[in-house]
Parts: structure tokens; C-alpha cells; sequence
């Protein structure tokens, strides 16, 4: 596994991390402690030590798998990145709370299903310009820095985009943005890299294989049970993407090479991206997932 520092925290992520929407049951199934459990041995077998998760994966159900591990094994190795500002209600359903007494009253609820004394990267979760732009937020949220709850700030920009979250991150005190960012969606290179370069803000890229779609596994006609979130997907949007992918597939990945593995390592070929963070299914996933890291090439 090869690290990367996180900007200029001092956080040496691993290139490849550990994303957890599909353990809050959005993704065509909900996960045991015990399989959740395997995916973390893997995991950690094969070096990788940064996870993602957020209150909303579930109603901190991902969150409360990833503690329970975590209560059970070496929390040192591990570097824990949440999120905060919605209240999930279901399926496909949150509400916006991020005001600051919402957003302590969510901390400390994660500080709890975590299992943790400090959660190390704490993430403003796709949130709009106007509620971004609360500074008694900012000012709230890093007393709880210098209290010793929170270790660094990140900003998880929505995924319609916002430039002014990236150009005014610093300003906030935060440190890393997390981005949509793989090879079907590239407008982080334009929208937020110039402000992650200027302001020494780490990256972590979030869907990086484009839902799945960068696997190298679906064909134009490929429809989700109504129990996974893509079906909620625009459909026109999913077929483009599901052929954009598949000339890609031709046309650009070397023979021989999973999808997938090229996928991830084309992000991580930019060194402003610190880290991918896809999500996995199983441990198989996660050994594929980590195979990414032996496909770069500094």
C-alpha cells in the first residue's frame, strides 16, 4: 500500500480507503457486524487505514459497524473521517440540520457510535452556499477542535458542486475536501484543484468508480432493485454514463487491467488526490480495491 499526506495536516492516509454508505443499507442490502468486520480485517491486512463514514449512512448505522470494530481492535491504526449536517428519515430521505446546536448534539452522537475520543477528519456534508456560510458554525465547530473532540475539519462538497466551499475552506479552518471526482466526472479539476493546490487542502475522492459504473460490469439496459440508491438515478444520465464507460473500457484501459483498479489509479494520478475512498461490498472488493496502489507509478 503506498500513503499520501492529507494537504498539510499531518494525516498519512492510505491512497486507497474504505468508504461505508452501502453498511447504512442503501445499496441493495444491510451488512451484519460480523461482515462488516471482515471487510475492516481485510482492510487492515493490506495496509489500508483511513475509513469513511457518515451520520447519515443509516441513522449512524455505518458509523455504530465501525465502532463496534473499532472497540475491538488497534484504534490507533486507523484514521476515522465522519461527516455531519443531516438526520436520515429513511430511505433516500434526510433532513438538513446544521445548525450548532444540531451539529454538537451530532458530533457527540458520533463520538458515541465511533467509539472514539476524537474523530480525526469531521466533515461538512454536502451542504448548500448558505448554510455553509455561518461562521458562529466555523467558530462553534473549532472550539470543539481545541477541546480535543474534533483533530482536523474537511468540507464533503455536494455533489452539484461549489466553488465558493472550496475557495473559502481555508478561511473556515478547514483542511481536506472530499469530491466527486473519477474519470466520468472531471469538473474538480476546474472547480476546486486550483484552490486545493493554493491552499494546501488535501483531496479525497469520493466515487471514484462512478457508482459502480467504472467497474467494467454494466451494459446499457442494467436496471437496480428499488432497495439500492442508483435506482433513484436519472435514467437518462445512467445510460450515457453506463456507454461513456464502455468506450472507455475500449479505448482507454490497458489490456489485461481491471476496470476498476485502472479507474481508481487514474484518480490517484493526480497528485493533488490524496486518497480514493471507494465503497465496498466485501472483502473481494477491498482486495481489488487496494490492488489499485500497485498501478501507480510514483
Amino acid at each position: 500500500m503506498r500513503y499520501r499526506l492529507l494537504g498539510e495536516t499531518s494525516l498519512n492516509v492510505s491512497v486507497v480507503g474504505v468508504g461505508t454508505w452501502q453498511l447504512g443499507g442503501e445499496w441493495g442490502r444491510s451488512y451484519s457486524q460480523g461482515e462488516a468486520d471482515a471487510i475492516f480485517d481485510q482492510a487492515a491486512s493490506l495496509g489500508i487505514n483511513l475509513i469513511d463514514t457518515a451520520e447519515c449512512y443509516g441513522d449512524h448505522t455505518a458509523e455504530k459497524l465501525v465502532g463496534d470494530y473499532l472497540a475491538r481492535h488497534d484504534r490507533r491504526r486507523w484514521i476515522v473521517a465522519t461527516k455531519f449536517g443531516h438526520h436520515f428519515r429513511g430511505f433516500w430521505n434526510r433532513d438538513d440540520v446544521f445548525s450548532c446546536d444540531d451539529v454538537r448534539l451530532q458530533l457527540d452522537a458520533s463520538l458515541r457510535a465511533l467509539r472514539v475520543e476524537r474523530i480525526d477528519l469531521y466533515q461538512f456534508h454536502s451542504g448548500s452556499d448558505e448554510l455553509f456560510e455561518n461562521d458562529a458554525l466555523w467558530t462553534m465547530l473549532d472550539g470543539e477542535k481545541r477541546a480535543g473532540k474534533i483533530g482536523r475539519l474537511g468540507i464533503s462538497i455536494l455533489g452539484k458542486g461549489s466553488e465558493l466551499q472550496a475557495r473559502q475552506a481555508r478561511r473556515v479552518g478547514a483542511e481536506a475536501l472530499q469530491v466527486v471526482y473519477n474519470r466520468l466526472d472531471r469538473r474538480p479539476e476546474q472547480l476546486y484543484f486550483p484552490h486545493a493546490q493554493r491552499d494546501r487542502l488535501g483531496i479525497l475522492a469520493r466515487v471514484p468508480l462512478a457508482s459502480g459504473l467504472l467497474s467494467g460490469k454494466y451494459r446499457p439496459g442494467t436496471s437496480f432493485p428499488s432497495d439500492d440508491v442508483r435506482a433513484k438515478f436519472d435514467p437518462e444520465k445512467m445510460r450515457s454514463d453506463i456507454a461513456e464507460s464502455a468506450r472507455i473500457q475500449k479505448e482507454e484501459v490497458p489490456p489485461g487491467v481491471p476496470m476498476a483498479q485502472w479507474a481508481l489509479a487514474w484518480c490517484l494520478s493526480n497528485p493533488l488526490v490524496s486518497a480514493v475512498i471507494p465503497g465496498c461490498k466485501d472483502p473481494a472488493q477491498v482486495t481489488s480495491n487496494a490492488a489499485a496502489a500497485d498501478l501507480l507509478t510514483a
